[in-house]
């Protein structure tokens, strides 16, 4: 695998998404972009109920993320980026959201409307759906009632999102969504997977809930990358220690082995018990300072560039070193017959 700049798929939603990205454009332009089309709530949801379009607000912000970095695709990343004010019809609607629902309709297919918006703002990797349908989001959650153990059932992204109660299991409708086969067959040649940060339950997970992509997840021989928020996330994971994260992930996808975990250092109180969970998932917990100096709540593009450059040099160094470990012995060994 290239270390400098390998290839590189990125999974998630929202502004998690975008902070990988904004990240992995320093080191490579080989990135794909899996996004989460389970979004009904705001400029998106309004899009998706009326033209029955994939929502697009997360596909937009991936765009953004990886537009280019010239004056062109500066200028169209801040047009698609701009959100409409007012009272009227279009208030709160992004340029972009509406770009991406005239693009589908026009060539009626959602991955060829990515990749003339990639066109368009001059994007070097590209930005695709985790489902070319739009998809909604269950959940179980406890707390919601008088009874702190009864279970409840509530539907939609922002329901899950902005739940007061403690979300225990998500899952998709339909049942068994299609994947986007550009989406599986970039997993599947990727070198690097990035899976979060972001909404846990919401952008991050719905990735292991699509049939054909948790098994690319699961067959890829790329190195496969957790990288973890900076603190729990107001309603779906609020009062979440950094390992419950992971022990999330492990309940729903069980069979999922990751190389590394990736957290800032200032977000884990206690580093034992985050190396305890990643290890049931057969990764490494690995520790850096990657959020933003000032203390917000961001990722830093460039810190958590050279966090992911690190983690990778150390995978590789590891293999290296397991390979010619393994070749000693096999000399050892003919020695002796």
């Amino acid at each position: 695998m290239s270390t400098l700049a390998p290839k590189a798929v990125a999974l998630g939603g929202g502004h998690g998404l975008f902070a990988t990205l904004s990240a992995l454009r320093l080191f490579t332009d080989a990135v794909t972009a899996v996004v989460t089309v389970a979004d009904d709530g705001g400029s998106s949801g309004r899009l998706r109920g009326e033209l029955g379009v994939l929502p697009p607000g997360d596909l937009r912000m991936a765009l953004a993320a990886l537009a280019d970095g010239g004056p062109s695709g500066a200028r169209w990343g801040q047009l698609f980026q701009h959100r409409f004010g007012g009272t009227g019809a279009l208030a709160g609607h992004a340029v972009g959201n509406l770009l991406l629902a005239g693009l589908i309709e026009v060539l009626g297919d959602p991955v060829a409307a990515l990749d003339e918006a990639c066109t368009l703002l001059g994007v070097r990797g590209r930005v695709l759906p985790m489902s070319a349908e739009p998809l909604i989001i269950e959940a179980e959650v406890t707390g919601l009632g008088q009874d702190p153990d009864t279970v409840s059932r509530i539907r939609g992204q922002v329901a899950v999102a902005s739940t007061p109660g403690r979300v225990r299991r998500v899952w998709l409708h339909p049942a068994r969504p299609r994947a986007c086969p550009q989406a599986v067959e970039a997993v599947r040649a990727a070198e690097l997977v990035l899976l979060g940060p972001g909404s846990w339950f919401t952008s991050v997970l719905p990735h292991l809930l699509v049939p054909e992509l948790r098994r690319a997840l699961l067959d890829t021989p790329a190195r496969r990358v957790v990288v973890l928020n900076l603190a729990p996330q107001p309603g779906e994971t609020a009062g979440f220690s950094p390992e419950q994260h992971l022990d999330v992930l492990c309940e729903h996808a069980p069979e999922l082995r990751i190389d590394a975990v990736l957290a800032d250092t200032h977000a884990v109180p206690v580093a034992e018990r985050l190396q305890h969970s990643a290890a049931a998932l057969g990764a490494k917990a690995v520790l850096a300072p990657i959020g933003e100096p000032d203390g917000s709540p961001r990722h830093n593009p460039a810190a958590l560039a050279d966090a992911v450059r690190s983690v990778l040099a150390e995978l590789d160094r590891g293999e290296r070193d397991k390979e010619a470990r393994s070749r000693s012995g096999r000399e050892e060994k003919t020695r002796w017959r």
